[in-house]
């Protein structure tokens, strides 16, 4: 028996404004995600892909359309109900880190640990996040500010900010974008591990490397998907995925001025 996916999409829309002047950010889109699926979503600038990562994630909202994700119809829910929604479900490593700035990145790790309800002690909380920043290659900063830190650091620090909780889905905005290949390559292998334990994974990304190495690839243009790659092959969709579709095989916060 077929597994219900983590994440099913159906006519899924953002639109900012009206009329002539509205735009559009995702455009009636149709996917389904498996469980411990890691898939990178790739398109030029403007295309959508991370606006689609901002709604996957729970942190902005659909105009129109269902999204269901781990069961729960997270485009109904109330700012409140997604916000705890986010703590115990979906680990997010934004493009621009999202790091509290008094914090130090053992501190901003074991924030993540706090807010998703895990019932430990704070001294476990801080050896788990010290365990995880030890596995980004951090293991030497876990005192340091945020201000103290390069900006790969920084990145690294959001991926294991994101992963320390053992989420169900990881959506990742440009993981790797700041660092350099060695580094990429370590973060690249993290994430593919924990896809292999169970965890979706869901990439945006610019770097070819990192979503050849991905489950699936999903490709977007102004907003919709057109194409996704499984096992090598790639399956262009032509016309564009149309409304009521659903292809079962495909598929930061975000400022709301448009797609990114």
């Amino acid at each position: 028996m077929e597994r219900t996916p983590l994440i099913s999409a159906r006519d899924l829309t953002r639109r900012w404004g009206s009329g002539d002047s509205a735009q559009l950010g995702v455009d009636q889109v149709d996917l389904s995600i498996g469980h411990g699926e890691l898939v990178a979503i790739t398109g030029p600038s403007g295309s959508g892909k991370s606006t689609l990562g901002a709604l996957i994630a729970g942190i902005d909202q659909p105009t129109s359309g269902s999204l269901v994700v781990d069961g729960e119809r997270i485009d109904q829910m109330r700012n409140d109900a997604l916000a705890r929604w986010r703590g115990r479900t979906v680990g997010i490593v934004f493009q621009d880190f999202h790091l509290l700035p008094t914090l130090t990145a053992v501190e901003n790790v074991e924030l993540a640990l706090k807010l998703s309800g895990t019932k430990i002690g704070r001294r476990e909380r801080l050896h788990r996040s010290a365990q995880m920043l030890c596995a980004v290659g951090l293991g030497q900063k876990t005192k340091r500010l945020p201000s103290q830190l390069s900006g790969g650091e920084q990145q690294r620090v959001a991926v294991a900010r994101a992963i320390v909780t053992r989420p169900k889905l990881i959506v990742a905005d440009e993981p790797t974008g700041s660092l350099d290949r060695a580094a990429g390559e370590q973060i690249a292998a993290l994430l593919t591990r924990e896809a292999h334990d169970g965890t979706t994974v869901v990439m945006i990304t610019h770097d070819e490397a990192i979503a050849d190495g991905a489950d699936r690839r999903i490709g977007m243009v102004d907003g919709r998907v057109t194409m996704h790659t499984a096992s090598g092959v790639d399956l262009l969709l032509a016309p564009l995925v149309q409304p009521g579709a659903h292809p079962t095989d495909a598929p930061a916060a975000l400022a709301g001025s448009g797609a990114r």
